[in-house]
């Protein structure tokens, strides 16, 4: 080579020994920080996917925690329950006792009147009190807010769950297709003469509370019939009242409570006398009893509307709620969806005619909103409204038309043990007792549901997920450590032979200086 100016070879072996270099540089990065993609030029392809994979991860994580969290609060509040529940079965024990009034003097029951108020005012206690990280969760900061029920319509609401995404509110409107009604069994009074019973008789009354057997003289007016009968009403679950309030149109003998666990049934167990077997009928297929001065009582029969029995069940409301089929137990309807979860309690009026406008009430916010996934949108979120556990709200039942609480056992108030007492009946306060023992067997079983079997699913489900979400980004985006220390082996190569290749290159120059001799 006789030219100086230019050295090709020192180019080529300059622009090689940058490429090694280069390649040397990427193996270090590498190798120090464990990752094949540190730059977007490394692989724009990998890096979009590998990124979409670790906000996916991150959401996970996020999604396990706040299960784990939710767990806890459900604990929690489970632990108050519990306590809760102790106090009732407790107070339960009192109650009973103290119905036992030819055993124990006034003393005694005072003293566990005041057993009973210290429980009732524990209870409240526990549920203004109860907290988790600061969150009350038993005084109902965490039920949901509604407006505009009518008490005329329906006596008591509870919504379990409502979904309220992009909607400042949630309306329900019930609409009742089927009404709820008793049992009822007619005994026309239209005899000779009208309006006794013709014959000494003993007749067997039962319902869902027990059987009561009556005996009547010959002759004795139908409103002496009606008035035995309704003194066994708290034992028999089944009462009786005058057609039309007219002797003479008979009277009916009905189930105390609707629906289909009420039943009655009336039996005359002597042998029936010439003109008077005691003869009732029921209701074909649960119609509607006619509304209708006289009670016609010839065109029922010749209809087949009024058929001959000595039993006869009650009917379950049936309703539409938002327009779903909801499910009726006596006044009682109950929506199981994951737009909404709502129980009802319906008034009597109500619920026994269908042909009433519908009632519509609206779920203004409130409820605890769950966030289970990774992506924060309705399909991974779950709500639960968790009602006040205050002796005031809890226990409500309809006692002589009027929705009662716990706190109507407190000293002074109408179901006290001394107002059971001066009444002969402590039913009332039985009937509340156990509605409030069921309230909150049925909200601890909703909530061990919810931990059992979303809470603790859905933390299993998120950390197969991480698991293989994590396996996914390392393919992507974790160095090779045997690859990359074979690719460094071989960069430290050609850079060292590269810069020996170098230096040749510029020695040949040099030979040029033997030609100048």
């Amino acid at each position: 080579m006789s030219k100086i100016n230019t050295n090709i070879p020192s180019l080529v072996a300059q622009s090689n020994l940058v490429k090694s270099g280069k390649e040397l540089s990427l193996r270090f990065e590498r190798l120090s920080t464990g990752l094949r993609i540190n730059r977007g030029a490394d692989d724009p392809a990998g890096l979009i996917i590998s990124e979409r994979l670790r906000s996916d991860i991150q959401g996970v994580e996020s999604g396990i925690k706040n299960s784990e969290r939710a767990s806890s609060v459900i604990s929690t509040t489970e632990a108050a329950l519990s306590e809760v529940s102790d106090l009732l079965n407790s107070i339960k024990s009192l109650i009973v006792e103290a119905a036992n009034t030819g055993a124990n003097s006034a003393e005694e029951r005072a003293a566990n009147q005041l057993q009973i108020d210290s429980a009732i005012e524990s209870i409240t206690r526990i549920s203004n009190t109860a907290s988790f990280a600061g969150q009350k969760i038993l005084n109902g900061t965490l039920d949901y807010l509604l407006s505009g029920v009518r008490s005329s319509a329906i006596t008591k609401a509870q919504v379990w769950n409502a979904s309220l995404v992009g909607a400042p509110s949630l309306q329900v409107a019930v609409d009742v297709v089927a009404s709820a009604q008793t049992g009822g069994l007619y005994y026309n009074g239209a005899t000779t003469p009208a309006g006794v019973l013709l014959s000494a008789m003993t007749v067997e009354v039962q319902g869902n509370r027990g059987v009561q057997t009556l005996t009547f003289a010959s002759g004795v007016p139908l409103s002496s019939v009606v008035a035995a009968v309704n003194s066994y009403t708290t034992l028999t679950g089944v009462r009786a009242q005058l057609i039309n309030n007219n002797p003479t149109s008979g009277l009916v003998f009905k189930t105390a409570g609707y629906g289909s666990e009420s039943f009655v049934s009336v039996k005359r167990l002597n042998g029936p006398t010439s003109g008077d077997s005691l003869t009732l009928y029921k209701l074909e297929n649960n119609t509607t009893p006619p509304d209708t001065t006289p009670f016609p009582w010839a065109a029922l029969i010749g209809a087949n509307t009024l058929v001959q029995g000595s039993r006869d069940t009650g009917q379950d409301v049936s309703a539409l709620v938002n327009g779903n089929l909801a499910t009726g137990r006596g006044l009682a309807l109950s929506v199981n969806g994951p737009a909404l979860s709502v129980e009802l309690t319906l008034s009597e009026d109500f619920a026994t005619r269908p042909d009433a406008a519908n009632s519509i009430f609206q779920i203004t916010g409130g409820g605890a909103m769950f966030q289970l996934g990774q992506q924060v949108n309705p399909s991974q979120q779950t709500n639960m409204g968790i009602p006040s556990m205050a002796a005031s709200r809890l226990g409500g039942r309809l006692v002589s038309g009027t929705l009662q609480f716990l706190s109507s056992l407190k000293s002074g108030q109408g179901n006290s043990i001394a107002e059971n007492v001066a009444r002969r009946d402590f039913t009332a306060a039985s009937d509340i007792l156990d509605q409030a023992i069921q309230e909150v067997a049925i909200l601890r079983g909703r909530l061990g549901a919810f931990e059992r079997d979303v809470l603790q699913t859905n933390v299993r489900s998120l950390q197969s997920a991480f698991e293989n979400l994590t396996a996914s980004s390392s393919q992507i985006r974790d160095a090779d450590f045997a690859s990359e220390t074979s690719r460094l082996t071989r960069a430290q190569i050609l850079q060292s032979s590269g810069t020996t290749v170098l230096g040749l290159a510029n020695q040949q120059a040099q030979q040029v200086l033997q030609l100048l001799g």
